[in-house]
């Protein structure tokens, strides 16, 4: 297929991953679309960082360093895949948390009582909101082991 054939046919046809319990693909036309969009609300957040994960933690240390909390980009990201696997809406319902009536939420899986305590002004009150989990959970990580950099487990 000629170049010019091939370009056109992209354009036409976008791909739209669809996540979830599993995945599928949906091949959906898009006439005259120019780049692909995403199956999302909002391809950026309210600050203007990619609504993804790697967004959300540099959209965090950026607060972070406006309120002097420490933590890296590694540190967060440790602890995210090892806590949720990325997902902000993970819940743990079975630990002893879940026990008690207050189940571990979001990215960094903080109780409620917890994200209440270490809130940082400026992110939403919602601890499935990406951003104020990670700033949250980095603000108590702060508090209790001096950064989320030497959080290396279940804290």
């Amino acid at each position: 297929m000629p170049a010019s054939a091939q370009s056109r046919r992209a354009r036409l046809v976008r791909r739209v991953v669809v996540a979830g319990t599993g995945a599928a693909i949906l091949a959906l036309p898009i006439v005259g679309a120019t780049t692909a969009s995403a199956a999302t609300t909002s391809s950026t957040t309210v600050a203007g960082y990619p609504n993804t994960l790697d967004g959300w933690i540099r959209e965090s240390l950026a607060i972070m360093a406006q309120k002097g909390i420490p933590g890296t980009y590694n540190g967060i990201y440790r602890n995210v895949i090892r806590e949720s696997s990325g997902n902000p809406y993970a819940i743990n319902n079975w630990d002893s948390n879940a026990a008690a009536g207050t189940p571990s939420k979001g990215l960094l899986q903080v109780i409620d009582p917890t994200f209440n305590a270490y809130h940082v002004v400026g992110t939403s009150f919602d601890p499935y909101d990406p951003v104020a989990n990670i700033t949250a959970a980095c603000n108590y990580a702060a508090a209790v082991y001096g950064s989320i950099d030497n959080v290396y487990g279940a804290y």
